[in-house]
């Protein structure tokens, strides 16, 4: 598994509270498919309370996307839209929390914004 991967899931669970999703709840699972193998990551927020659990249970989204895309997205060298609407990655479900979600995640280096989360930068 990437680091960049399992950084940004450690950290969002570290968390446990981020305010840029307070009016947010839902789970949402991220399917990392890699030939037969799939990874799985389950995030649940409740009203800007975060949990993040390595388990295949259902929510109420969910994004299949391969490890290399993903990584990109976590480090900022990808747009999670644009990899949407070329079919690297796919959604079902309430994609709304998903756009939710988004916010946290690193726009590229050299925006300027909210985002906070970079690759072992803090």
């Amino acid at each position: 598994m990437a680091d960049a991967t399992m950084r940004f899931f450690e950290d969002l669970d570290q968390r446990g509270y981020d305010p840029l999703l307070a009016k947010s709840s839902g789970t949402l699972r991220f399917d990392l498919h890699e030939g037969p193998q799939t990874t799985h990551w389950l995030v649940r927020i409740d009203r800007g309370t975060i949990q993040v659990d390595r388990q295949d249970l259902e929510a109420d989204t969910v994004v299949g996307v391969s490890p290399a895309i993903f990584e990109d997205l976590v480090t900022g060298r990808e747009n999670g839209l644009a990899a949407l609407l070329r079919g690297d990655m796919t959604v079902s479900g309430d994609a709304r929390i998903l756009v939710q979600l988004e916010r946290i995640f690193p726009g590229p280096a050299h925006a300027l914004g909210p985002r906070r989360y970079r690759t072992g930068v803090r």
